[in-house]
């Protein structure tokens, strides 16, 4: 059921009611039984729940390449980053002697 919005033309107290579509509009305010109007109002935000609903599900095209590219040159960038270490240590492992 959807919530409306009304403000008294008398006194200027804005209140809410929770009412169905089929309901006919409030007339009075709830105050000082002045007239009132039914406000246009924002509504409130939409929020879907469960499997499916993600933000990123309905993602651009171009979204979605750029953001492949980006993690495939931080998967590079840490592999040849790990292959230096590697190789650094097998040097400095190379120059030591055993100790007898």
């Amino acid at each position: 059921m959807p919530t409306y919005e009304y403000k008294c033309l008398d006194c200027g107290t804005r209140f809410e009611e929770f009412q169905q579509i089929t309901d006919p509009p409030i007339s009075s305010c709830p105050k000082c039984n002045g007239k009132v109007k039914k406000l246009i109002s924002a509504g409130s935000g939409l929020l879907f729940k469960g499997s499916g609903f993600y933000t990123t599900d309905y993602r651009s095209e171009s979204y979605k390449k750029a953001a492949d590219k980006e993690k495939q040159s931080v998967t590079k960038a840490d592999s040849s980053s790990s292959k230096k270490d590697k190789k650094s240590k097998d040097k400095t492992q190379a120059g030591k002697t055993p100790a007898s």
